[in-house]
Parts: structure tokens; sequence; C-alpha cells
């Protein structure tokens, strides 16, 4: 009896210890730069502060006014271009992904 339980308490530490060694899941890091309709200083500090509004996930914003181009690096995992867009929508920003602009990924 007494080697019984050892064996499920030895199989019971393996599994655990091999599942505490596998990787996390894998965060896949997008950058979408969008062009906006922002036409002053105002419009970015705006955007600057409420970059919660553009939903989860959201790891750097850059406003370049002069080119009215928003750059944003996201985890994928949590947000999508659709959200960032409503959440720049709420702010009363005019937003859509450049054409052409493949997101670039890169995993973390």
């Amino acid at each position: 009896m007494k080697k019984m339980v050892m064996m499920c308490l030895v199989l019971l530490l393996g599994v655990g210890t091999c599942m505490a060694a596998k990787p996390a899941a894998q965060k896949k890091t997008v950058t979408t730069v969008f062009k906006t309709d922002v036409d002053c200083e105002h419009c970015v500090t705006r955007i600057m502060n409420n970059v919660p509004v553009l939903g989860k996930g959201i790891k750097d914003v850059q406003v370049d006014l002069p080119t009215k181009q928003v750059t944003v690096v996201y985890d994928a995992s949590k947000n999508d271009v659709e959200t960032i867009v409503k959440g720049l929508a709420s702010l009363k920003v005019k937003a859509e992904p450049l054409p052409g602009d493949e997101e670039s990924a890169q995993k973390e």
C-alpha cells in the first residue's frame, strides 16, 4: 500500500514539474500604424492621456502630428485593430489602418 501511495506522489510530482517547465503561451506583439485626423497638440494630448480607452494590452502609443499618424503596439491576444479604432472614435479621432500596412508582429 505504501509503495502505491509513493508511486502516485512521485507521478504527481513529475507531472507538476513538467507543467511548470512548459513555456507560457507566447504573446504576439503587433504594431499597427493608423491614419488619423489629428490636427493640433490638444488632439495628441487627448490620445496620450486616454490610452486605456484604446483597449487592453496596449504597450506603446506614438502620435506623429505632422504626418497625422498614430502608431500602436499591442498584445494581439488582448486587442485588435477594430477595438483600437473604436477607442480612438470615442476620443473623437477618426482613424483607419494605413492601406497596405502589414501588421508587423513579434513574439516575445
